[in-house]
């Protein structure tokens, strides 16, 4: 099961809408003891969030600790698929199914290239985990928590995320942006329309608060991250009558922001400005990932040369896009993110070239080499 092909269809076919549990983890760790990976899987937490399943793979011992990261989970296929989203098939130059590119391909090809090294190159692991897609509170986090338990410190680690955008090897991912949702709710006192007076009406004072949260300008931007920018993403007041003034009203906001910002502090900043319109509100924030940057060094040279190599193309280094579990892992050691093309991934009949499948194996390959030499 070390063919990058035949290991990627035998992942996809293991149905793992997040969280993922069970067979897909059977299929992956059934490719790893053969190569000599101690594999050790788990279950963390509780609902909501919860149980998760990860695993942990570890072959060899002294030298450089390289570590590669992803995740078996994938998105919900949603109707309307050529053929069964879970069903892998070949189409021409394409291999179909839910989670070719996002991400059991990019597992699949480390997989592939692991099997080209001996045993005893130096110390090599993969942290997996069912949760990415979701919620992700018990996923790379509890790995990151065993793996300390364990005594185990990777020194570098790449994360199979699709990064390339036009084609296999364009772009490489040395940060994210972080990220936050805040829920607000306006409170008022329902009545009657025609007695405004006996009643107090919400919405106008979140319309002000949202106008003046609208104006805001966080920042220009940096050497390394685009602007950061606030994105209202829902306004709800529920009220189906056409003589009531609504008791509350309610909106949603998203903030992706780069480094110059922590996500407690923009939580706090629109708490403050949503307070000073209405001062009996409720504002909740949810931090899902802090900005992070790893500064071009070690190991994006590495890979950026390993793609240089095999693939005869420059990598941008990029930090755009959404958040990855890279945010949790850069806290452990410098993390880099490289895969196949996004294209297609989330979407509808998602693919992946069978080229590309091999010559991602042959650049992790090369990386694998060069961190090892």
């Amino acid at each position: 099961m070390a063919d990058v092909v035949e290991l990627t269809k035998a992942l996809i076919a293991a149905e793992s809408v997040t969280p993922a549990r069970g067979s897909v983890f059977d299929v992956l760790e059934a490719a790893l003891v053969p190569l000599g990976f101690a594999v050790e899987r788990f279950v963390a937490g509780e609902a909501p969030d919860g149980p998760v399943e990860n695993l942990l793979a570890v072959r060899g011992s002294g030298g450089t600790h390289f570590a590669f990261a992803g995740h078996l989970d994938v998105v919900p296929p949603g109707a309307g698929w050529t053929s069964g989203a879970f069903e892998p098939e070949v189409r021409g130059d394409l291999l179909y199914g839910r989670g070719a590119v996002d991400m059991k391909g990019a597992i699949a090809a480390f997989v592939a290239a692991a099997a080209r090294l001996p045993a005893d190159a130096g110390t090599l692991s993969l942290i997996i985990t069912g949760d990415e897609e979701g919620p992700a509170t018990y996923g790379t986090q509890s790995l990151i928590a065993r793996m300390a338990e364990l005594g185990l410190q990777p020194e570098l680690c790449l994360v199979g995320e699709p990064t390339s955008v036009n084609r296999l090897g364009d772009m490489i991912k040395i940060g994210r942006r972080g990220s936050t949702v805040i829920d607000i709710e306006v409170r008022g006192r329902q009545g009657h329309v025609a007695y405004p007076h006996l009643a107090d009406n919400p919405i106008p004072r979140l319309v002000r608060a949202l106008t003046e949260i609208d104006a805001i300008v966080l920042d220009e931007g940096s050497d390394w991250f685009q602007p950061s920018n606030i994105e209202p993403l829902t306004i709800d007041v529920g009220n189906p009558a056409t003589n009531v003034i609504p008791g509350a009203a309610r909106a949603r906001l998203s903030i992706r922001f780069n480094d110059a910002h922590r996500g407690a502090d923009l939580i706090a900043r629109i708490e403050e400005v949503v307070r000073r319109h209405a001062p009996d509100s409720d504002v909740r924030g949810r931090v899902y990932g802090e900005a992070f940057l790893t500064e071009p060094g070690r190991l994006s040279s590495l890979v950026s040369g390993a793609i240089e190599a095999k693939l005869g193309v420059t990598p941008e280094l990029s930090t755009t896009g959404g958040t990855s579990d890279a945010r949790y892992l850069v806290k452990v050691c410098p993390v880099v993110e490289f895969g196949l093309l996004n294209a297609t991934m989330h979407k509808l009949d998602e693919a992946v070239a069978l080229a590309d499948l091999a010559a991602l194996a042959d650049v992790y390959e090369e990386v694998l080499r060069r961190v090892f030499a």
